[in-house]
């Protein structure tokens, strides 16, 4: 049966070679069942918890790595589980969060996944680099199919908790392999020992319905989170992946520079939340030919997804990827003409900019309905008769009442029936089968964004825009933004199809950097509706809005997302407050210290249905709420993403650092019990209500305060040392 088994998977390993591994196996494991592996931070407490691995797991041969947060085990089939390093009296010794599983596996042609690879081999060695000091980890194991695994842990001492993880497979059998698919870092997060089993998650893809990047993970929850198209028109995202409960988390994802079409699977499953990175491929593995993985990362927390995603920043800041420091034109608060969507007209838009001016308001967005179609980008003279001229003027009438102007555009789209079309067909995005690629929103098609003339027309676009119109910023909008499909156009001469994926974000860098040689101070404002935002674009634009949220808890949420994904003092602008819960939660945006911005309609509305008219009552409302915004600013603190878990904690709770104070914000339909006030350093500090101007008492900092509160839907406060 041996024998036979061999020949059907192709493979003709010998008895000898066969028994080789069998004893470089037990005596591996003999040596591993003494002694575990070292880890790169030492404690007296770690090292007699990491002299009894063999034993643990039921008596399987055990090797152990890990840092002071997370540690990782090995089996004698090379399956891992993960353990929680804790660091109390209390809890001296790790505990296993997950069971022992097949966390690195291949799939091959057949659809068998070979998930048990007898342990032949382990070193260790110092390393250093972008990431600093660290220690990495081989383990070698070989499959019955004549598969070598070689996985490779890095444990980095800056980044606690935070393994880098890469996996090599090599056929060391005698006839080619067919290879589909391979998986990394899959765990299954159990439930803490006596708690019910509760869970919710972060995924980073892009969904057509626009749903919750962040959800409690129901009965029956299956989310495949591809990083590539989810729609025609909806692909990309940010490649990490959260699970938690309130004791700790999981995270996982990759950390390649350019986007990589893989999967970040989650599932709620028997044994608690389930999660990977999975990478469909098609490969024929020669014989001594190897197939290596991309680094990808597994991430141990407590709290929320926050902490996880904040450390993924650092990790890829370190390789090169980072958001762009933000001038103040980032953080002042926006009106925008989209209220009267494209019936605008330039006496509808110039009379409003007083009362935005009045109001606090510092920009003014020019909307969709300027231009003829999408692709020539022409001036519509049905708006402005006297074309460029009238565009300059507009500018010019911004600039006198006190605002900055920005124009919108939505790169990458191209109307049928336009001109720039019935000439260079050959800038389209194409499929397989050689059909362009739909841009539903607004019934157009793909520009590939790596053929160098869509390249060129758009740079000469920004240039036309900010230097010759005079504009001050762009907003870039439209889902189809975030990513894009492989292409396949002969025209473009890929040396893959796969180009259009990976150099989205140089297209991105070029409108970018374009914008930045005119004006320093420009805004570039990157708005992908509803998706779930590509972190490869985020090092290229300087506001990020929360793009057409569905609901307060999407803006809050967003907020933290992006606070974690940019950096605590990113401005995120909660986009226009109409789209929030009743139209006017400024609560949402303001409470998370998200930049403020709006669309009313002054002193008319011609839109009888749907209207965003400014009533006197709604502009005392807004007058208050812009007011608060310019004398808080908390944008521009430090967003405290690690003090609430905002899937456990109620109230919903969020914490904002600024100019030695404390800025809380507390969410609920109605509350009216305690609300543990957390992060005030040592001493007394008083609370108030800054948006009523109640005081509230005071409390003691240094440790975990709770005050008995009432209120109903949010409560926003500030506390200041005595």
């Amino acid at each position: 049966m041996k024998q036979a088994h061999q020949k059907a998977s192709g493979q003709h390993a010998t008895t000898d070679a066969n028994n080789r591994h069998d004893r470089r196996r037990r005596t591996l494991l003999g040596w591993l069942a003494g002694t575990a592996v070292a880890a790169p931070v030492a404690s007296t407490a770690w090292a007699a918890d990491a002299a009894a691995a063999a034993t643990q797991a039921g008596g399987k041969h055990v090797a152990r790595i890990g840092d002071a947060a997370m540690a990782l085990e090995f089996d004698g089939q090379l399956r891992c589980r993960v353990l929680r390093r804790a660091l109390t009296a209390q809890a001296p010794r790790a505990a296993a969060v997950t069971a022992f599983a097949a966390s690195e596996r291949l799939r091959l042609k057949d659809g068998r996944w070979i998930e048990r690879y007898a342990l032949t081999a382990q070193a260790a060695d110092r390393v250093d680099g972008p990431h600093g000091a660290g220690v990495r980890h081989r383990f070698t194991g070989i499959a019955a199919e004549g598969i070598e695994k070689t996985v490779n842990v890095t444990f980095y001492e800056r980044h606690p908790g935070f393994a880098i993880i890469r996996v090599g497979y090599r056929n060391t059998g005698a006839a080619p392999l067919g290879v589909t698919a391979w998986s990394n870092s899959g765990h299954t997060l159990q439930p803490a020992a006596g708690r019910k089993a509760e869970f919710w998650t972060y995924s980073g893809a892009s969904h057509l319905d626009r749903r919750d990047w962040v959800q409690p993970l129901k009965a029956g929850f299956d989310q495949r989170n591809f990083m590539g198209m989810n729609a025609s028109d909806y692909g990309s995202g940010t490649p990490a992946a959260d699970v938690w409960q309130r004791d700790c988390g999981l995270a996982v994802g990759h950390i390649d520079t350019v986007p990589r079409l893989v999967a970040l699977p989650v599932r709620a499953v028997k044994g608690g939340a389930a999660l990977a990175v999975e990478c469909e491929l098609e490969a024929t593995l020669q014989p001594g030919e190897s197939l290596d993985t991309l680094d990808t990362f597994l991430a141990l927390h407590t709290g929320d997804y926050f902490g996880a995603l904040d450390r993924y920043r650092q990790v890829m800041a370190e390789r090169g990827l980072r958001s762009p420091d933000c001038p103040d034109e980032c953080y002042e608060p926006i009106w925008c003409a989209w209220g009267y969507e494209r019936d605008f007209t330039l006496p509808l838009m110039v009379g409003t900019l007083k009362k935005a001016k009045e109001l606090g308001l510092e920009w003014a967005v020019l909307d969709d309905g300027w231009q003829t179609n999408e692709g020539d980008w022409k001036i519509d003279t049905k708006k402005f008769p006297g074309g460029e001229a009238d565009m300059r003027s507009l500018v010019g009438s911004i600039k006198d009442a006190g605002l900055k102007a920005r124009l919108w555009i939505t790169p990458l789209a191209v109307d049928p029936g336009s001109d720039l079309l019935h000439a260079h067909t050959d800038m389209l995005l194409l499929d397989k089968d050689g059909a362009p690629q739909l841009v539903s929103w607004w019934n157009s098609l793909y520009l590939c964004p790596a053929y160098q003339p869509t390249i060129d027309m758009t740079r000469d676009l920004v240039r036309k825009i900010l230097g010759e119109w005079g504009y001050q910023g762009l907003k870039l909008d439209g889902q189809h933004l975030n990513g894009v499909a492989p292409c396949h156009n002969p025209a473009h001469k890929h040396a893959r199809p796969e180009e259009s994926v990976e150099k989205l974000q140089d297209f991105w860098k070029m409108v970018y950097d374009t914008a930045m040689e005119i004006n320093p101070k420009a805004v570039v404002e990157l708005c992908p509706c509803g998706t779930s935002y590509s972190f490869h674009n985020m090092p290229y634009m300087n506001q990020a809005p929360a793009a057409d949220p569905l609901s307060s808890w999407q803006v809050r949420h967003k907020g933290k997302t992006l606070k974690a994904l940019m950096g605590p003092s990113a401005p995120y602008a909660g986009d226009h407050v109409e789209l929030s819960d009743g139209g006017e939660d400024f609560a949402s945006t303001i409470g998370i210290g998200a930049v403020l911005s709006t669309k009313f309609t002054w002193p008319v509305d011609p839109k009888p249905k749907d209207s965003f008219l400014l009533t006197p009552q709604r502009e005392d409302k807004w007058r208050k709420w812009i007011g608060v915004y310019r004398d808080k600013m908390l944008p521009k603190g430090v967003y405290r993403g690690e003090l609430y878990d905002i899937g456990f904690d109620k109230p919903e709770g969020h914490a904002v650092e600024k100019d030695g104070k404390l800025y809380f914000a507390f969410y609920a339909p109605r509350w009216d019990g305690p609300v543990e006030i957390r992060g005030l350093g040592a001493g007394r500090w008083r609370l108030r209500d800054y948006i009523d101007g109640r005081d509230l008492g005071e409390v003691h900092g240094g440790a975990t305060s709770s005050l008995k509160l009432r209120f109903e839907h949010a409560l926003l406060l500030e506390a200041v040392r005595v």
